[in-house]
């Protein structure tokens, strides 16, 4: 049974997770800054990722903490964000695409993608790409993007990706996850292709108790959680991000979630990915699509 306790002295190394003030994202920094590292808290509200800062930072003294105001659903403010990252920081060890929206009222990007597809995937595609010299010259670095068990019922609709026709919160979240498996598994591909050093690894937190879920009525709440079961902490669900981010039995183009309840629920192990999270053929139109609308090129 894997746990935080796992993690070995992270001292000296940087991490940047994106949404990292509250749920998943916040339990991964505060395990990551308890190992000793500097985490670059990239977040969309920067008053939320202070008040997060100084919550991890209260307990104990021992990594580093630094924000760096994200706002995903904007490609200009991706690339400016990235711009002060490289600027600030000769290398990144780890990133980890965390940061994600579900189920909100019909609502787009500033660039007009549907806001689940846009944030949880493009905008995390473009800021990979910015960053992608960092990792490429820090030694050992991963990347790990964070999908769902939601991308069990996505289908890349490459027509309706700025709701041109209509919009469905549930669909096209899960859509977005399934973009966020492919996108995982086509950059390993790439990276193996080109011969650089850096690993790209999918990981799934399972089922939480977080603030992802605030955009569901009480009664939707209530039946996904007599569908699926009782929710973990986001202690726990953090833990898959942690191990792929980490551990030295991760393996490059896989994907990690909890081990028990199909899922769900339980501690990091290997999870099967289905054919059509694996569809490299998709993957690769979703790839070129995603280079094409943000101009964003690598490895």
């Amino acid at each position: 049974m894997w746990t935080n306790k796992n993690i070995n002295n992270q001292s000296g190394r940087t991490f940047l997770i994106t949404g990292a003030n509250s749920g998943i994202g916040y339990e991964t920094a505060k395990a990551l800054y308890q190992a000793g590292a500097h985490i670059i808290m990239a977040c969309r509200d920067f008053n939320r990722a202070e008040e997060a800062a100084k919550s991890i930072s209260s307990a104990a003294e021992t990594g580093s903490l630094e924000i760096v105001q994200l706002n995903l659903s904007n490609l200009r403010d991706v690339k400016d964000s990235a711009d002060q990252i490289i600027k600030k920081h000769n290398k990144i060890d780890v990133l980890i695409n965390n940061a994600g929206v579900m189920i909100p009222p019909a609502s787009k990007t500033s660039n007009g993608f549907e806001l689940q597809f846009g944030v949880n995937f493009i905008g995390h595609y473009a800021l990979t790409g910015y960053l992608y010299p960092l990792l490429k010259q820090t030694a050992n670095s991963r990347i790990v993007t964070v999908s769902s068990m939601a991308y069990l019922h996505g289908k890349i609709d490459f027509d309706n990706l700025k709701s041109e026709r209509d919009y469905e919160p549930m669909r096209e979240y899960a859509q977005s996850k399934l973009a966020n498996i492919l996108f995982s598994l086509e950059l390993q591909r790439r990276i193996e292709t080109a011969g650089d050093a850096v690993v790209s690894i999918a990981a799934q937190p399972g089922a939480n108790k977080t603030e992802l879920s605030r955009h569901m009525s009480d009664a939707d709440y209530q039946a996904a959680v007599d569908r699926i079961g009782e929710l973990m902490e986001p202690w726990q669900g953090a833990l898959p991000s942690l191990f792929a981010a980490v551990s030295a039995e991760a393996i490059p183009g896989k994907l990690y979630g909890p081990d028990q309840d199909g899922g769900y629920r339980g501690y990091p192990a290997e999870s099967p990915i289905t054919p059509h999270g694996t569809d490299v053929a998709v993957a690769k139109q979703l790839w070129d699509y995603a280079e094409q609308v943000t101009g964003v090129t690598f490895p």
